[in-house]
């Protein structure tokens, strides 16, 4: 038997090695020559299409714009797939005419928002130069082209460079209609992206007619109107068949800017506007100077609504409360016409304007203020009873009581304070008033002094900014971060809703909050724990009649988020700030108080946030640009505004007592507490009220009138039945004349 060598083994690997090499070789060179000869046959096959000259230059750019075109297609389909993601909801075109009509609390007629679809009015009907004002100022081309008007952009981009600013939009009537029907009024290139692939869309599935049908009655008018003839009825009380070519030219300026161009709001402005837009017509082609002669000399006059004050940042939040809720409702249910009645008192509400006005006017300047805001709710159910979101709705409609987002300051200590007697500390247990740093950071008092060894009610009295810090520390058992953590707890239990950031400043109030939710979340105080949301709404009917949802019966219910006895000690604890401590000019001859003041580092924010058995109402004064005021505090002017609007709110009403503070004890006359405050008059005399019993009653009764009216025979109902209230109830003046004495 033989046996293998070693050498055997390496000649019989180098000859597999070879044999490898040889088939690698062999392989490449068989296919670089088969390449050789494909190409070979190539290049004589495209022989037959060389082209020289004139034709190879058209073949080279047919082939660039194919290429181009390619990709460019693929881009495209990729910015409108989010546009046409818009347009996914099948009820689309009925999804945005919402039309609600408010009432107050006593069933009195206070506002409408959204789109009445007035298709009572049709296009034809609409005057001839209305329609040409509409389109000589918004899109000359409308019937030309295909939604987005090529040269009136470029135009308007020449228009715009040469005057250094913008001065004139590209937007077509088409486009213009897309971002009212599906999307914002942010200025952002995804916008203006999605706008044109809209516009394109609309153009594909409606007519030019329908377009320009919808546009006019669906585009925003200022003064809460939607459409042309409900701007026609708010500023002329007339038809939109009726405006002569002066009322078009003006309703026509709206679409531009409505809130600038107001007619009720800037009359000079809108006639300045309406007198471009005569310009426009002529320029267009589509009148001549001596048909819009007279519409010159003669401007056209508005409706005088100055006296006509509707409540609109309230209105503008009980729509949005609105349009979420209808988004809950079954989706059987196509109705879009609907008669809400909100938690509103109108009286309060005027009050509320006038204290934010009257503090505004006499102290603005002295203070370097210019806005403020404040929400009063109903201790008993949560309804908003007033909202003021800004000095003047007309100059700026955001609404600073719901949207902005500012620094509580000390205003945020009772939440702190509340967490701490829920984790076994009293109003009399005994705190440490000493520098403490965490950190870097090292809070002061607002004195820069420390009191030493002092209770828990003292601390919350003189608004001591070292206790909250050291509270957050024992309720994590030495871990701040830990303690924190249960502060935003409880914070958010009883309803705050805001983002809250995890600093070491957070126990005194660095984090931002709304005034809403503010106000909410101390509702919770003087119900013994019970959080109940604050909401606008309280009952919603459809427009014959019948009733769709209910807040006592529908809405969420009382949910108890603290213990009844920290409720109370925290009402004694902030009773005590406003009887002894920083917030005493806020006090009611009278009535219970309990509250806080909050005032931020570089006085950028000041607050007070108070409560009766009553009503829960909280002041802000700041400047929207965050600029700091002149050493505003919390206790100074929305200690006093609130005061006014509470000193109105609790006449001819019961008086009900806060939980867990001891009944009113006599004490010195209010003036000598208000050090530097100006003598003010006494608050006006509130009308009489309805009781929140009669009120039901009434409610009820009215319920019953529409069940038999919808019981009665076609015949009756129609001709011989008795005319419906529009309203739940008669005015509270009117409907409680005879009653004295008058409670709630």
């Amino acid at each position: 038997m033989r046996h293998w060598l070693p050498e055997d083994w390496l000649a019989s690997l180098r000859r597999f090695l070879l044999d490898f090499d040889s088939r690698v070789d062999s392989s490449m060179f068989q296919g670089g020559k088969a390449a050789r000869e494909g190409f070979e046959r190539y290049s004589t096959f495209m022989d037959r299409f060389h082209t020289a000259g004139w034709r190879r230059w058209m073949n080279e750019g047919l082939s660039e714009c194919a290429n181009i075109g390619t990709v460019g297609l693929t881009l495209m389909l990729a910015l409108a797939i989010p546009a046409f993601q818009e347009t996914s909801d099948g009820d689309w075109l009925k999804k945005s005419d919402l039309a609600v009509t408010f009432l107050d609390r006593y069933g009195n007629e206070v506002g409408s928002r959204g789109i009445k679809h007035n298709d009572s009015i049709p296009l034809e009907e609409f005057p001839d130069h209305l329609i040409k004002a509409t389109i000589a100022t918004e899109d000359r081309r409308f019937y030309e082209h295909f939604g987005i008007d090529i040269a009136g952009t470029f135009r308007a981009l020449a228009t715009n460079a040469k005057a250094g600013g913008v001065v004139q939009g590209g937007s077509s009537l088409s486009q213009q209609l897309a971002k009212n029907l599906f999307l914002s009024n942010e200025r952002t290139i995804e916008r203006k992206v999605k706008e044109a692939f809209l516009a394109m869309w609309l153009e594909a599935h409606l007519t030019k007619n329908e377009i320009l049908k919808l546009y006019l009655d669906r585009a925003y008018m200022g003064g809460g109107a939607f459409g042309v003839d409900a701007a026609a009825q708010f500023y002329f009380n007339k038809s939109a068949r009726d405006v002569n070519l002066a009322e078009a030219a003006m309703l026509a300026g709206l679409f531009k800017a409505p809130t600038k161009f107001a007619p009720h709001v800037n009359l000079p402005a809108a006639r300045a506007r309406a007198n471009v837009v005569l310009d426009n017509l002529v320029e267009a082609g589509f009148m001549t100077e001596g048909q819009v002669f007279g519409a010159r000399r003669n401007p056209a006059s508005v409706v005088d609504r100055r006296d006509e004050r509707s409540p609109n940042y309230y209105l503008d939040y009980a729509f949005d409360e609105m349009k979420k809720l209808v988004d809950t409702f079954p989706k059987s249910m196509t109705e879009r016409v609907f008669i809400v009645r909100t938690g509103l008192d109108s009286n309060i509400q005027k009050v509320a304007e006038d204290a934010i006005e009257n503090s505004l006017r006499q102290f603005g300047q002295d203070y370097h203020v210019k806005q403020a805001g404040t929400v009063v709710t109903d201790v008993s159910d949560g309804a908003i009873r007033a909202m003021v979101g800004g000095r003047d709705y007309g100059a700026s409609q955001f609404n600073r009581a719901t949207d902005a987002l500012r620094q509580p300051g000390s205003s945020f200590k009772p939440y702190v304070y509340a967490t701490a007697l829920e984790n076994g500390f009293k109003p009399s247990s005994i705190v440490v008033d000493a520098p403490i740093c965490l950190g870097n950071w090292c809070p002061q008092n607002y004195g820069r002094s420390y009191a030493g060894s002092i209770t828990l009610l003292t601390a919350i009295t003189k608004s001591i900014n070292t206790i909250p810090i050291r509270l957050s520390l024992a309720l994590g058992n030495g871990n701040a971060k830990a303690g924190r953590v249960k502060i935003v707890k409880t914070a958010r239990d009883m309803g705050i809703r805001t983002p809250l950031i995890d600093t070491p400043s957070l126990p005194i109030g660095a984090d931002e909050v709304t005034i809403l939710d503010h106000v909410g979340a101390y509702g919770t105080f003087p119900r013994e724990g019970k959080m109940i949301p604050a909401h606008a709404i309280l009952e919603v009917r459809t427009g014959n009649g019948e009733t769709v949802w209910r807040f006592d019966r529908d809405g969420p219910k009382p949910k108890q988020v603290i213990p009844a006895s920290v409720a109370r000690d925290m009402n004694m604890m902030m009773n005590s700030v406003v009887e002894n401590g920083t917030a005493r000019r806020a006090r009611l001859d009278g009535v219970q108080v309990a509250g806080k003041t909050g005032t931020t580092n570089g006085y950028r924010d000041a607050w007070f946030m108070g409560f009766t058995g009553n009503y829960v109402c909280g002041v802000w004064f700041g400047n929207d640009d965050y600029a700091p005021m002149n050493k505003m505090t919390g206790g100074s002017l929305p200690a006093m505004t609130w005061h006014a609007i509470m000193e109105y709110a609790h006449q001819g009403i019961e008086i009900k007592t806060i939980p867990g503070v001891p009944a009113l004890q006599r004490r010195e006359p209010l003036m000598a507490v208000n050090t530097g405050a100006k003598k003010t008059e006494p608050a006006p005399e509130r009308p009489p009220t309805l009781t929140r019993k009669a009120a039901d009653i009434l409610v009820r009764v009215e319920r019953m009138m529409d069940d038999a009216t919808r019981a009665l025979p076609p015949t009756v109902s129609s001709g011989q039945a008795p005319q419906r209230s529009s309203s739940l109830a008669q005015p509270a003046s009117v409907a409680t004349a005879e009653a004295a004495p008058v409670q709630r």
